[in-house]
């Protein structure tokens, strides 16, 4: 099922591109855009270690470094990640990768929509997604305007499951489910190698 969800999913993200092309967004925030570079594609993956459903790891090119944790259990071509770049480790970002069937020839945001994220039972947050496509890449990127992101992530530390949904206008919104079994200690990792600028391995998991 999970499967199933990822490749319409992935199907409709394609077809989004194509419609919204007419409406492409020119804006992109500064610091959304330091994701795209931390693709494993592009950087090299260092002190990977594996925490239940969720991952923590570097990614370096030179002397520029990320770190993120990340969730890659519940679905084939879709992940979740928190990640955070050296020298601003007190900003992390929200994003969610999902596979394309081939490379795009160009950078460029494609479309904005309500989103709504909610952990567990928690209540509903209520927020924009941005979804960006990356020259050469294969995935096409969704981000998350966030005020308060530090409440987002110590409930996702403690919670189970996230629940995102996407508003599409006339069609039936998205909705993906991720497993934060493991987010906890994901998440601690990657922060503390972060402000230690990824020297040793803090947990030894």
């Amino acid at each position: 099922m999970a499967q199933i969800m990822a490749a319409t999913l992935a199907s409709r993200f394609h077809s989004s591109m194509l419609i919204a092309k007419s409406v492409i967004m020119a804006m992109v925030v500064p610091l959304m855009a330091l994701t795209s570079v931390a693709n494993a594609a592009t950087f090299n993956t260092e002190r990977a270690a594996s925490h239940d459903h969720w991952q923590s790891m570097t990614l370096s090119l030179g002397g520029e470094q990320h770190y993120r944790a990340v969730e890659t259990h519940s679905y084939s071509d879709a992940t979740l990640s928190i990640n955070a770049t050296q020298g601003v480790c007190d900003l992390p970002w929200l994003e969610m990768r999902v596979t394309l069937e081939q490379q795009q020839g160009e950078s460029r945001a494609v479309n904005l929509v309500p989103a709504r994220l909610r952990i567990d039972e928690q209540p509903v947050t209520d927020t924009m997604a941005e979804f960006i496509t990356e020259r050469g890449d294969d995935g096409f990127y969704v981000h998350f305007y966030l005020s308060n992101l530090e409440s987002l992530l110590a409930d996702m530390r403690q919670g189970e499951q996230l629940f995102l949904g996407f508003d599409q206008e006339e069609r039936e919104p998205w909705y993906m489910t991720f497993s934060l079994q493991g987010a906890d200690a994901a998440i601690t990792r990657m922060l503390a190698q972060c402000e230690n600028k990824g020297a040793g391995d803090l947990t030894g998991k």
